[in-house]
């Protein structure tokens, strides 16, 4: 359904922004409303919201005489889904090789800005970039902050990799390599330590390091660790010493325990995460962000496509096919999980498809959805504004026809969204 700019200019004060109508005053009459996930949801609920925060939340469908109405009363409402891995300036696929030659990083920057319209449209309302030419990032994620153009907030990673790693190029000729290669890949920890910072200096909201090999990377050097204990911590300390956090992709037990044991805030993957990185994920908080959809793409490309080479298809099979279970068996022990897809090897817009299959690993529609907003929100050290719809909060806000706690395939047909008191669908 499209909203009528004619019927908003009749009933309501307004201003113009980019995407959308936002009213200085909007009142949500939702059918029934999960305001903290975790909680029960309750039916019949008004909700008030001012410029871009939430007011109040009343029982019942009350009136408010200068506030446009927003008429929900058929529909499952809820807090703004929250995905903490994507790849807003890439998408898996044939072209790569030649895209990486011959697309300008301008041009890529213009299609980063639709894979955003397309996430936000889903539903996600807040990302974490963990991946992407930086200066083009964090370009699109200040540019969103001002209204400039639409997209999901986003918080944007600065990457720190060493020689030969995963976050390290790969795959093309030397020479190539060597004008691709970052200032940020590190080798030692002093050496970690300064490019830790230096990813701090030019922006980063926090820092992305990989401490085992990598699915994608185009040589056969294993998922096990690859960085060392002492690079890790110098990582970890030098971001900690600035106010930021530390996530660590990492597939192999012996990584994950590596960067747990330095002080990560996160483990993106862990694809093999076995009892000592459970009992430590339990010990030290961290949060596991599964990409369940990740895996699954690339099992599925590597099987019906000719565009991976060997070694990365090898790597795709082995671990896309055995990431699902083991994230059974870490969600099972109690391991606390945050929602991420790792969009970008999947396509950007299905972010939901992750909540699919998380449920097919036995988590329940409530523990999904809290992931996706309330642990989110935590990790990213935003519950004061996001993460719930609560008197105060950023109004991120999202509908749909049923609930996601009866059927979670749900979240894969959003059709209302609001991101900070701008509707962007409905």
């Amino acid at each position: 359904m499209t909203v009528s700019i004619k019927n908003i200019i009749t009933a309501c004060t307004f201003t113009l922004v980019s995407g959308f109508v936002s009213a200085d005053k909007q009142l949500i009459h939702a059918g029934q409303l999960l305001a903290i996930p975790g909680e029960a949801p309750r039916l019949e609920q008004s909700v008030l919201i001012e410029d871009d925060k939430i007011l109040w939340i009343k029982n019942g469908f009350v009136e408010v005489n200068d506030a446009k109405l927003i008429d929900l009363k058929n529909s499952f409402v809820m807090p703004g889904l929250m995905d903490m891995h994507v790849h807003l300036q890439f998408e898996l696929g044939p072209d790569n090789d030649k895209e990486a030659l011959k697309m300008s990083n301008e041009l890529m920057a213009m299609r980063s800005t639709h894979y955003a319209l397309k996430t936000l449209q889903a539903g996600f309302t807040t990302v974490r970039d963990l991946g992407s030419n930086p200066q083009y990032m964090y370009a699109l994620r200040d540019s969103i902050e001002r209204g400039w153009v639409d997209g999901p907030r986003i918080i944007a990673a600065g990457g720190v990799g060493i020689t030969g790693g995963h976050t390290d190029v790969s795959g093309m000729r030397h020479d190539l390599m060597e004008y691709y290669t970052s200032k940020q890949i590190c080798d030692g920890p002093y050496d970690c330590r300064r490019a830790a910072r230096q990813a701090i200096k030019y922006g980063g909201d926090l820092i992305k390091i990989a401490s085992t090999g990598g699915v994608l990377t185009d040589r056969a050097t294993g998922t096990g660790q690859q960085m060392t204990n002492d690079e890790l911590i110098e990582v970890v300390s030098a971001a900690k010493s600035m106010g930021k956090k530390v996530a660590a992709h990492a597939h192999q037990e012996d990584g994950i325990v590596a960067a747990l044991e330095a002080g990560v805030a996160s483990i993106e993957h862990g694809s093999y995460a076995g009892p000592k990185a459970v009992k430590l994920f339990k010990k030290t908080g961290a949060y596991l962000v599964p990409t369940l959809l990740a895996g699954e793409t690339v099992k599925r490309l590597a099987m019906e496509s000719n565009f991976m080479s060997p070694e990365i298809k090898a790597k795709a099979i082995r671990v896309g096919g055995d990431m699902q279970s083991n994230f059974a068996k870490a969600s099972k022990a109690g391991v606390k999980v945050a929602f991420g897809t790792d969009s970008g090897v999947s396509q950007h817009g299905i972010n939901a498809q992750e909540a699919v299959l998380m449920h097919q690993a036995g988590m329940s529609e409530m523990d999904i959805l809290v992931s996706a907003t309330v642990n989110a929100a935590d990790l990213i050290d935003r519950s004061k504004t996001l993460g719930t719809i609560e008197s105060g909060k950023h109004a991120d806000i999202i509908a749909m026809d049923n609930s996601p706690l009866e059927n979670i395939e749900e979240l894969l047909d959003v059709d209302f969204v609001m991101k900070g008191g701008t509707i962007y669908k409905y």
